[in-house]
């Protein structure tokens, strides 16, 4: 049927344009509800991000951020499936819809911003890429390294930044790759090469699993910014929304003081309204997104805050010992900061 074209150019343009993205936005919200559950990217076994633990149960930050957002849409952080992928499977994962988001130790950057039709919805982890040698080669610096056989992911940014770290040192590598980080510290700890880079993030779990964790150091320098974060498919603004506001919710909380453990008291008695929109007891800010009043509230209740899910997968309290360092909340002299409920 062909339309009549002057019909078209009455109706307001604000309508066209939500006529025309309304289905999309809400395809996978609609699909997870009625499915009662979604599917979460995360890495084929990272310590701390993401990594089934002896009874097969995923656990880390990564895994965490999945598990909030399952909390805030259908009550239950356990209505999850977790599907291991590599670095080079993960976008083409989520862009076939595979997958529903993307919780992988993956860095924001433009070119994965702007050209993969997907959108970062925020950062968990501020990380930024170093180099672990073994104590014996006698290197104090990363500046010391020229000639040096580097082991390596291949599809990362990390590819990336090691050659551009070594050409504006005017030094000369031999780049040894694979596919997996398991590899990749195998290969360092069979001696296929000199030098294991990585996030140090990840080079912290990584040491983990080599066979004299005290026989190597991380070197001081961080040679790139690695802000990592959950990832959508781009097209669907409510997901969007939803997985971004899920991260938001944990930092906020913990910003404002509200744990797993006092969240109920807090939600009865809210001591202030900044707490009382967060826990639903003011305002419709879940109905906005098309979920629940009670989602923030759920979140803190069966995940925790982001202070609470940060020590125990990668904090003091975890194999990893990471210090909060620019994770810390922005009150406490990190660069963590979410924009509030309200």
């Amino acid at each position: 049927m062909r339309h009549n074209n002057k019909s078209l150019i009455v109706l307001p343009a604000a309508l066209l344009a939500a006529a025309a993205v309304t289905p999309a936005q809400a395809a996978t919200l609609d699909d997870v509800k009625s499915s009662g559950e979604f599917t979460c990217g995360v890495s084929t076994g990272l310590t701390g991000f993401s990594s089934p633990d002896e009874n097969g149960k995923w656990t880390g930050i990564d895994v965490e951020v999945c598990r909030a957002v399952a909390a805030a849409v259908l009550g239950d952080p356990e209505k999850v499936v977790f599907s291991p992928l590599t670095a080079k499977e993960r976008f083409t994962a989520l862009q076939s819809g595979e997958v529903d988001v993307l919780s992988r130790n993956t860095t924001w950057t433009a070119t994965r911003d702007n050209s993969l039709g997907l959108n970062f919805t925020g950062v968990n982890f501020y990380d930024g890429q170093g180099f672990l040698v073994r104590k014996d080669l006698g290197v104090k610096s990363a500046t010391e390294l020229d000639g040096a056989s580097v082991c390596v992911q291949s599809g990362t940014t990390t590819e990336l930044n090691l050659a551009d770290y070594f050409k504006s040192h005017d030094m000369q590598f031999q780049q040894v790759a694979f596919d997996t980080s398991d590899q990749s510290a195998q290969g360092f700890d069979s001696g296929r090469c000199d030098v294991l880079t990585s996030d140090s993030s990840q080079l912290a779990a990584l040491r983990l699993q080599l066979a004299d964790p005290e026989g190597v150091v991380i070197l001081p320098e961080r040679i790139s910014k690695e802000p990592l974060g959950p990832v959508v498919r781009q097209g669907d603004d409510q997901w969007f929304n939803i997985v971004k506001w899920s991260l938001f919710a944990m930092l906020d909380a913990e910003e404002l003081g509200v744990t797993s453990e006092n969240v109920d008291e807090m939600r009865d008695n809210p001591p202030n309204p900044d707490v009382a929109r967060l826990l639903g007891k003011d305002g419709n800010f879940g109905e906005q997104m098309g979920i629940s009043n009670d989602w923030a509230y759920n979140i803190v209740k069966m995940v925790g805050n982001y202070g609470e899910v940060f020590e125990r997968t990668v904090g003091m309290d975890s194999p990893m010992e990471l210090e909060r360092g620019i994770n810390a909340l922005w009150t406490e002299g990190g660069i963590q900061y979410a924009p509030p409920v309200r």
